[in-house]
């Protein structure tokens, strides 16, 4: 698939008695204690954990490690050392093996075990087994050959008259579980299911809306689990990962719906103000340390349907676009979001990251970490690295947001954010509430300095230069200089003889967004970014840099 890299610009009060409905909140287990703000928490984690583990850390075989993991218990099923590499092991694993493969493994470490007459190793086993179970139920629900090799183990036990093993390894009761969890249906494109851009944005003030928008993407932020963190790195992209596609439908959503919401207006004026009642909004967002919305936002401010309404931005204040500037620097891709980090760092007690960017992260080191070491050693530095990582993300869910939500609000704003517009359907809005303005082409404007309709024969040659025709009679009117009409003229000729070769220009490039890790066609480099992230083209598939 073709992709061009794209460069980026460093992107209360009563509401007509919405408040007197009933109030909707997240609950999140108590956290001990507020989440530390120390930028490298996941290092320090990371070196604790490694100190723990000892001889382990500095690799070692998945036998050793299986073996290690048994030892934790005593023979009366009490954890007797740390349950640290008990949590990296059940929850990374699937980075080097499949989590049937484990049990295999565990299955055959049993049967051995029989065979030395070693009942003491077989219940250790069975204790080991059970924490898996106990702790991490959600992969015998989901992992249907995990379920398959279990089922086999419990006959083999069963066979074999073992009847404490069988408790000890009996799943029954995950059926009986509470599926809080709650899986997201995928998300299905009906594009004849168009509904007006808004049906309550008039009626909310900014902080009410960045509080409900809030509410939502945490409710969105909160379902995705470690298992869904694990699935995204072992399949590189969010197929088969409902609550992450929802989580990224919600962000584009959003961004949408800004769009739309500015473009809804017939006039500048208008425009100007909804335009600056989003910066509002997005403020509110920074307030509440929402980032993963406040990018939404951004993202839809500074997509170039909006950007290109110059009539509506010479009705936008000054200090309304110096706010959007510093947004925009904020939550910039330079430096590999060198300035979000650090705000994202200092933040305390609740938070929203932005999502993008810490898959990106997990993307990056997964890849750049070995999964073995020359020896043929598992990498235990990379497992503890990936689950601390991870691990920091699944801990934010823990920390409620400090708002109410209002149910009906809630159902309203989701109503308004499920849009299905296609970006030629939103350029075509665009265009109808601004067309182009053909009389000034921009490579004049850009070279006319001095404004007075004329470019130097030396400044016309730099534009020419850049493409493969030459054959325009220039400079008819004065001397060394070419104007305006003259210019138009060159470019219309052009076209139509580039036509008539049948050279038309083969590409039809449309910003888009990647939900899995995608790299230029032309220059091989990863493309950065949350939404957006570069061009593709529509037509052929082909792509080259600008």
């Amino acid at each position: 698939m073709g992709t061009l890299g794209k460069a980026r610009e460093a992107p209360r009060k009563p509401s007509n008695g919405c408040r007197a409905g009933p109030k909707a909140r997240l609950e999140a287990k108590p956290a001990a204690n507020p989440l530390p703000s120390h930028p490298s928490l996941a290092q320090i984690t990371q070196f604790r954990m490694m100190v723990s583990l000892g001889h382990l850390a500095k690799g070692a075989s998945l036998d050793e490690l299986i073996d290690s993991c048994i030892q934790s218990f005593d023979a009366d099923g009490n954890l007797c050392r740390s349950n640290q590499l008990l949590q990296v092991m059940l929850t990374m694993h699937r980075i080097i093996i499949s989590s049937a493969d484990l049990l295999q493994k565990v299955i055959a470490l049993y049967k051995d075990a029989l065979a030395k007459n070693s009942p003491g190793l077989c219940l250790k086993i069975c204790y080991f087994i059970r924490y898996w179970i106990t702790e991490f139920w959600i992969m015998f629900k989901m992992d249907a050959g995990l379920t398959h090799t279990m089922e086999e183990f419990q006959e083999l036990v069963k066979a074999n008259g073992e009847e404490l093993h069988c408790r000890l390894i009996d799943t029954t009761q995950i059926n009986a579980r509470d599926w809080s969890r709650k899986l997201t249906q995928r998300i299905k494109s009906n594009t004849s299911k168009k509904r007006k851009v808004s049906l309550l944005f008039d009626h909310l003030e900014p902080e009410e809306l960045s509080e409900h928008l809030t509410y939502l993407e945490f409710k969105s932020f909160r379902r995705i689990s470690f298992s869904d963190y694990q699935n995204y790195l072992v399949n590189s992209c969010v197929k088969e990962n409902p609550t992450m596609e929802r989580s990224i439908a919600l962000c584009n959503g959003i961004s949408q719906w800004v769009q739309l919401m500015v473009l809804s207006r017939p006039t500048p004026q208008l425009r100007a103000e909804v335009f600056i009642k989003f910066i509002q909004v997005a403020q509110k967002l920074h307030q509440l340390q929402n980032f993963n919305t406040l990018m939404a936002v951004i993202g839809g401010l500074c997509h170039s349907s909006i950007s290109r309404l110059k009539e509506t931005s010479s009705h936008v204040p000054h200090e309304i676009n110096k706010v959007l500037g510093e947004m925009t620097e904020l939550l910039s891709s330079c430096r590999n979001y060198d300035n979000y980090r650090r705000a994202y760092g200092e933040c305390t007690h609740f938070k929203i990251p932005i999502l993008g960017v810490h898959l990106k992260d997990l993307i990056s080191l997964y890849e750049a970490m070995p999964d073995y070491l020359e020896d043929g050693k598992v990498n235990v530095h990379k497992l503890l690295a990936l689950y601390n990582h991870i691990n920091e993300l699944v801990q934010l869910q823990e920390v409620a947001p400090p708002l109410d939500a209002n149910k009906d609000l809630v159902h309203l704003l989701t109503l308004s954010l499920d849009l299905y517009y296609t970006e030629d359907e939103i350029y075509e809005l665009s265009y109808a509430r601004e067309p182009r303005n053909h009389r000034a082409p921009s490579v004049f404007k850009n070279y006319d300095h001095d404004q007075d309709g004329y470019i130097s024969q030396e400044e016309f040659e730099k534009i020419a230069a850049s493409f493969p025709f030459s054959f325009c009679v220039m400079d008819k009117d004065r001397e060394g200089l070419i104007s305006r009409d003259e210019i138009t003229a060159y470019f219309m000729r052009a076209s139509s003889i580039y036509s008539k070769l049948g050279l038309g220009f083969p590409h039809n490039f449309q910003e888009t967004t990647y939900l899995k890790p995608t790299f230029c066609d032309n220059c091989a480099g990863f493309l950065w970014g949350v939404i957006k992230q570069g061009y593709r083209c529509k037509g052929n598939q082909y792509s080259e840099s600008r």
